[in-house]
C-alpha cells in the first residue's frame, strides 16, 4: 500500500488499524480518506495546512498526523469489521481513536495553542 499525504504516514495508519484489518482495502480508499482528513484539518484551524505543512514546527506536525492518521484508521476500521475477533474488539478500537481525535482538536482549538501552532 502507498499512501499519499502530507501530514502523516502509511505506517501510522496501518498501526492505528491493527493486524485484524480488511485485506480488500485499496490505496485509492486510504487516499480518498487521507484527502478528506487533511482538508478537514485545515477548515478545523482556518489555515491551509495543506500547503503550509513543511513550515510547522515538528511538535505541531505530530499533533496533526496523530488526528490525520486516526480518522482515517476509523474510516478503514469501519469499512470492514469482519476480520476482527469481534464486532467490539473493533468498536473498542474506533472509540479509542476518537477519544484521541477530540483530545487532540480540543488542544487545537485553545486560543493559546492556534497562537503556538502559528509562532513556533
Amino acid at each position: 500500500m502507498a499512501v499519499t499525504s502530507i501530514m502523516t504516514t502509511e505506517g501510522e495508519i496501518t498501526a492505528k488499524e491493527g493486524a485484524n484489518v480488511s485485506t480488500s482495502l485499496t490505496d485509492a480508499m486510504h487516499d480518498a480518506w487521507v484527502l478528506q482528513a487533511e482538508s478537514f484539518m485545515s477548515v478545523f484551524c482556518r489555515d491551509n495546512f495543506s500547503d503550509s505543512y513543511a513550515a510547522l514546527n515538528v511538535d505541531v506536525k505530530y499533533i496533526f498526523s496523530d488526528v490525520v492518521s486516526s480518522m482515517v484508521a476509523i474510516q478503514g476500521i469501519m469499512y470492514d469489521m469482519s476480520g476482527y475477533t469481534s464486532r467490539e474488539e473493533a468498536e473498542d478500537m474506533v472509540t479509542m481513536l476518537r477519544d484521541g481525535i477530540l483530545r487532540n482538536l480540543s488542544a487545537l482549538r485553545d486560543k493559546k495553542n492556534q497562537r503556538f501552532i502559528n509562532e513556533a
